[in-house]
């Protein structure tokens, strides 16, 4: 039997979704129609919304419905410190370990050339523009253990070495290709604490 129109934009648009191929994406389009149209509902009212009103922090780069978010605008962090990360996953599992004071700049990614993920576009020239402020004294590159996360950190670390800025990488308490969004919450403050000094 084949699908209706609207079906199959359905199961297109749910497609999109990491790690959803076609059979997952038509059992949910079912599940959806047939079970929980009020819950479909909510969902597309509530991705319309974020769509229109979620943004990025002008400083951070996290997603904000604020132009600048209310930790980057908070008078309790540390402005000198910036822990530069890959996703907002990660921000939030640092918070976590209540190990850091710090600020933060989220990349929203890592270098892929492979997959055409650029310098361009994990927002690194924003990151330098938060640095020409002159208030940021070191900067800790927290990026995943991963060839893409190392990668990115090289880059990074390449890029600021002559900006008389200290630069330190969290220590590797974390596994080998592991991903910070994945670890638990005292591996991680630990790897904070005993961070590497790249560049002092």
């Amino acid at each position: 039997m084949k699908n209706t129109e609207a079906l199959e934009q359905l199961v297109d648009a749910l497609r999109c979704l990491p790690g959803i191929g076609p059979k997952s994406a038509l059992r949910m389009a079912y599940h959806l129609l047939q079970h929980n149209r009020k819950g479909a509902s909510q969902l597309s009212s509530a991705i319309a919304n974020a769509i229109e009103l979620v943004g990025h922090c002008s400083y951070c780069n996290n997603f904000s419905e604020e132009v600048v978010c209310s930790l980057c605008s908070s008078k309790d962090r540390d402005a000198s410190i910036l822990c530069v990360i890959e996703m907002p996953s990660d921000l939030m599992m640092l918070e976590q370990t209540h190990s850091y004071n710090g600020m933060y700049f989220i990349l929203m990614g890592k270098l892929s050339p492979l997959d055409g993920i650029g310098p361009k576009d994990i927002h690194l020239d924003r990151l330098l523009k938060r640095l020409d402020a002159g208030i940021v004294k070191e900067v800790i590159l927290a990026n995943n253990f991963t060839v893409g996360g190392d990668a990115t950190a090289h880059y990074v670390t390449e890029l600021l070495k002559a900006r008389g800025i200290r630069l330190s990488r969290i220590a590797r308490g974390l596994p080998m290709g592991g991903e910070i969004e994945y670890v638990d919450s005292g591996t991680l403050a630990q790897a904070m604490i005993e961070r590497k000094i790249i560049k002092d």
